[in-house]
């Protein structure tokens, strides 16, 4: 299920780097982790949802190499959004 239109207006405005900004690596890496939150608490209730464990797992390896490229071009960035989204890395 995509997020609400607040939910995501809310995202952007948290983690974006300036007015117009939707694309840049902070923002994405903020979208993908406000929906696996929503799919972690989805597997809450429905333990036998293996087709949408497959796109949870697509999920977290976008993150994931989104936060490797972040990592590897502006370390001081992704320590930034590991802290303000609380990702353990």
């Amino acid at each position: 299920m995509a997020l609400a239109i607040e939910a995501k207006r809310q995202i952007f405005n948290t983690n974006q780097r300036h007015k117009s900004d939707t694309g840049s690596p902070e923002v994405q890496i903020a979208l993908l982790s406000a929906r696996l939150s929503y799919l972690q608490e989805h597997f809450q209730t429905h333990k036998g949802d293996h087709g949408s464990r497959k796109g949870l797992l697509t999920l977290v390896a976008k993150r994931r190499r989104l936060l490797t490229y972040l990592r590897d071009t502006d370390p001081e960035r992704y320590k930034a959004v590991l802290q303000r989204l609380g990702i353990r890395r």
